[in-house]
């Protein structure tokens, strides 16, 4: 089949309603998507720049997660340690209450003591997160790790705070023989037959059992001090990475994202210059009738 012959004129009209046409075209869709780069067709430099900044932002709010679970572990850790310095307050009230109360009332405070002191173990086994708990276990560790690109982490060893432990930073530890029989005693063993009963204890086994507790206390405090410091530091490491994922991602749309109030005046052109090409196409076509009829 022999091709249609255009004349020049038509074949001009035509290629600029083409171009005209392909232009409105990628004016909607930078319209409809807010891109001005929507692909490496559309300016290759810029798309894989502005892919290199959003798959690091990817990637440092992969990270942010793992702060935020870090935060939740630590936390957890923390009202374990404010339980059992509760406990131990309880404990030491009930020492300096027995210095001075009557038989019957300090055979009621030792069950109480005993009930009590009980309590504290249990409360240190429970304080997990996720399976992690910090304060059983000085082999546990919590690693957080903040970036893919650097060896950037935070370190946080478990302690084993758990009462009678021989680990160093346990709540009691062993106190040797020359305690054996005290009161002191009992803070270690917490159980009333296997320590010396408050109705028979002195005053100054009382003091040896009160120094105790406040011993632990300061063990207490200095582990919620290392807690609350890491995280400290982990919220500010979140704000960061929060912040510079921001930067990141600007980054990026200052690379590909289109100018809606431009494209929209664009696009306005580019429809007067469709219609305008369409007009001169029928004036073209005009012209050829005008030939023909010479014919008739």
């Amino acid at each position: 089949m022999a091709e249609i012959a255009l004349s020049s004129s038509i074949r001009t009209n035509l290629l600029s309603l083409q171009r005209t046409d392909s232009l409105a075209q990628r004016t909607e869709t930078r319209l409809a998507t807010g891109q001005r780069v929507n692909s490496a067709i559309d300016d290759a430099v810029s798309f894989f720049q502005a892919k290199s900044l959003t798959d690091r932002a990817s990637d440092i709010s992969d990270r942010k997660s793992e702060i935020n679970q870090a935060i939740s572990s630590l936390q957890a850790a923390n009202d374990g340690v404010e339980a059992v310095d509760a406990t131990l307050r309880q404990l030491k009230g009930i020492l300096q209450s027995a210095k001075t109360a009557s038989t019957t009332e300090q055979t009621a405070l030792q069950t109480q003591f005993n009930t009590l002191s009980e309590q504290l173990n249990q409360i240190l086994n429970d304080s997990s997160y996720q399976g992690l708990n910090l304060l059983n276990s000085s082999t546990a560790k919590l690693t957080v790790q903040f970036s893919d690109s650097s060896n950037a982490k935070l370190d946080v060893q478990g302690k084993n705070l758990q009462v009678s432990s021989t680990t160093s930073g346990a709540l009691f530890t062993s106190i040797g023989a020359t305690a054996a029989g005290s009161l002191a005693c009992n803070i270690i063993a917490f159980s009333a037959a296997s320590s010396v009963a408050f109705t028979s204890a002195s005053v100054s086994n009382f003091d040896k059992g009160i120094a105790r507790l406040d011993e632990a206390i300061t063990t207490l405090r200095s582990t919620a001090a290392d807690l609350g410091s890491n995280v400290t530091f982990l919220n500010t490491r979140l704000d960061f990475s929060q912040s510079y994922v921001d930067t990141l991602e600007t980054g990026a749309d200052k690379l590909t994202l289109a100018d809606i109030n431009e494209e929209g005046a664009n696009l306005v052109a580019l429809q007067t210059r469709q219609q305008l090409a369409l007009q001169a196409l029928s004036f073209a076509g005009q012209n050829e009738r005008a030939v023909l009829s010479l014919f008739r």
